[in-house]
C-alpha cells in the first residue's frame, strides 16, 4: 500500500448494509448480484448523489456467481449507475469487503478516481453443488457419442455413487496448502492458547446477548435498510435474523465439537455463521466530501494486511494490527472501539490473549514489546459474526459501517476494526469518527 502520510484522509461518506439472514432462510432466493444491488441503491439515495459522479463501482466477493461474471459490474448495473461508469469485483477471502474499500482508497490518492462506490456481498445460499470427476467424464462422453451404441454403453456405466455431488462451501472452507478446513485452524488455537470449550461457549453467549441488545435498542437498525423478502414480498426482513435473543449456555454446551468430533472444542456454536448479505459505502476525499456539503460517517486513517500460517490463519488481526502499527503511530490505548470479526470464538479469545502478550510479540512479530491489552468492554460491543453472521464478501464492509456507527453514538475518535482471513492473512483498518 501507499505510505498515507501527508496525504489526504479518505471519508467514508456513508454507509448502509442489507439485514444478515441465515443461508437458507430469508435471501435464499436472492442472487449475489440482486442482493449487492440493494445497498448500492439505497446509499444513492440517501447521499443524494448524482450516479454520473461516480468514477468506479469497486465490490467485494468470494463465491463469484457463475451466472454473473464480475459480479461488481452487474451489481453496479442493477443499481442503476451509468453504464458509462466501470466496475470491478475484488476477492481476499473474508477480507474482500475490506479490500474493495482499500482499493478504493488507493486509487483515490493517485488520481485515477475521486469518487468510490465500494462494498461486499455474498450469497452463501446459493454456494452451488459441484458433480464430481466421474460425473463429469460420464457427462462428457455421452455428449461425446455420435452413435446409439455408443450412448448404451455410456448409460450402463452409470453408478448411483457418481451423483455424490462435491459441496461448494465446503471446499470453499477449506485451505488449499495445509488441507485444513477454517474450523480445524480454530482448534489448533484452542490448544495452542488453552482455550477452554467452556471460555468458547461463554464468549459466544456474550455475542448473542449483546447483538440482542443492539438489535431491541434499534441501534443495529441505523445500518440498515429494510428488504421485503421474496417470492411473495409479504414479510420485511429489517433485522439480522441469526441472534439467538434468549441464547443460553446450557444450549451452547450441548452441542458436539463439530470439526474434530473426538478430541475438538469448536462447535457450530461458536463458530461464525453461514450468511448471507451485502453492504456499501461511498468514498472520496475529505476536502472533496466538505465542498459536497457532506458531513462524513468517517475516516480511514491506515490499514494493512499481512500474511502468517495458513494453519493458524485467525491469528491474522494481530499481525495485520502490528504492520499497521509501523505504518501509523498510534498506541492500543488511543483505541476507544476495537472489532475483531468473530470467525471462531477460540480465534477472538487467542487474538485478544496475543495483543498483550509480550513473549508472542517478541517471538512472532519482531517487536520487543506487546500489541496492546484490548479492553473487553470495548471489544465487538453489538456482537459479532457468531450471533449476527459471516456473510464472507460482505463482512469486511460491515465492520467499517458499524463501528464507524458506534463511534459517533460514544463520541469516540478513534477504533480499529480487523479480521482474519482464509489462507493465512489479516486485515486491519484505523478508523476515525471526527
Amino acid at each position: 500500500m501507499m505510505d498515507n502520510m501527508n496525504k489526504e484522509r479518505i471519508a467514508i461518506v456513508d454507509g448502509i448494509r442489507t439485514p444478515m439472514a441465515k443461508s437458507g432462510t430469508d435471501f435464499a432466493s436472492i442472487e449475489a448480484d440482486d442482493l449487492g444491488a440493494i445497498p448500492v441503491r439505497e446509499l444513492l439515495a440517501r447521499t443524494n448523489l448524482n450516479p454520473n459522479e461516480i468514477d468506479e463501482v469497486i465490490i467485494g466477493n468470494v463465491a463469484q456467481p457463475a451466472h454473473a461474471a464480475n459480479v461488481g459490474r452487474v451489481i453496479s448495473l442493477k443499481a442503476g449507475v451509468p453504464k458509462h461508469v466501470h466496475g470491478i469485483t475484488v476477492h481476499r477471502n473474508c477480507a474482500s469487503g475490506m479490500e474493495s474499500i482499500s482499493s478504493g482508497m488507493n486509487r483515490i490518492h493517485l488520481g485515477e478516481s475521486n469518487i468510490v462506490l465500494a462494498g461486499g456481498v455474498e450469497s452463501m445460499s446459493n454456494i452451488p453443488l459441484l458433480y464430481n470427476k466421474s460425473m463429469t467424464a460420464w457427462f462428457y462422453n455421452m455428449f461425446k457419442a455420435r452413435t446409439t451404441s455408443k450412448k448404451i454403453k455410456n448409460l450402463l456405466r452409470f453408478r448411483l455413487k457418481m451423483l455424490k455431488p462435491i459441496i461448494g462451501l465446503e471446499v470453499g472452507l477449506t485451505d488449499p496448502v495445509c488441507g485444513m478446513m477454517m474450523g480445524m485452524t480454530a482448534e489448533n488455537l484452542a490448544r495452542e492458547f488453552h482455550i477452554t470449550r467452556e471460555e468458547q461457549d461463554q464468549f459466544a453467549l456474550l455475542s448473542h446477548q449483546k447483538a440482542a441488545a443492539a438489535i431491541e435498542s434499534g441501534r443495529l437498525a441505523e445500518e440498515i435498510v429494510s428488504v421485503p423478502v421474496p417470492p411473495k414480498y409479504k414479510k420485511v426482513m429489517e433485522a439480522d435474523n441469526g441472534p439467538r435473543m434468549n441464547q443460553t449456555i446450557e444450549a451452547l454446551a450441548k452441542l458436539r465439537p463439530y470439526f474434530d468430533r473426538k478430541n475438538g472444542t469448536v462447535t457450530v456454536g461458536t463458530s461464525s455463521q453461514v450468511t448471507d448479505g451485502a453492504a456499501s459505502v461511498l468514498l472520496m476525499k475529505e476536502s472533496q466530501a466538505k465542498a459536497m456539503g457532506y458531513t462524513p460517517l468517517g475516516y480511514i486513517k491506515n490499514y494493512a494486511y499481512a500474511g502468517c500460517e495458513p494453519s493458524r490463519m485467525g491469528l491474522g488481526p494481530i499481525y495485520a494490527t502490528a504492520k499497521l502499527m509501523e505504518k501509523e503511530a498510534f498506541s492500543m490505548s488511543d483505541v476507544g472501539l476495537v472489532e475483531i470479526n468473530e470467525a471462531f470464538a477460540a480465534q477472538v479469545i487467542a487474538n485478544v490473549e496475543a495483543f498483550d502478550s509480550d513473549k508472542f510479540a517478541q517471538k512472532y512479530l519482531n517487536r520487543s514489546t506487546k500489541i496492546g491489552a484490548i479492553d473487553p468492554a470495548i471489544l465487538n460491543v453489538n456482537g459479532g459474526a457468531l450471533s449476527l453472521g459471516h456473510p464472507l464478501g460482505m463482512t469486511g464492509t460491515r465492520l467499517i459501517i458499524t463501528i464507524l456507527k458506534e463511534m459517533h453514538r460514544r463520541s469516540i475518535s478513534t477504533g480499529l476494526a480487523s479480521l482474519c482471513i482464509g489462507g493465512g492473512q489479516g486485515a486491519a483498518f484505523l478508523v476515525e469518527a471526527q
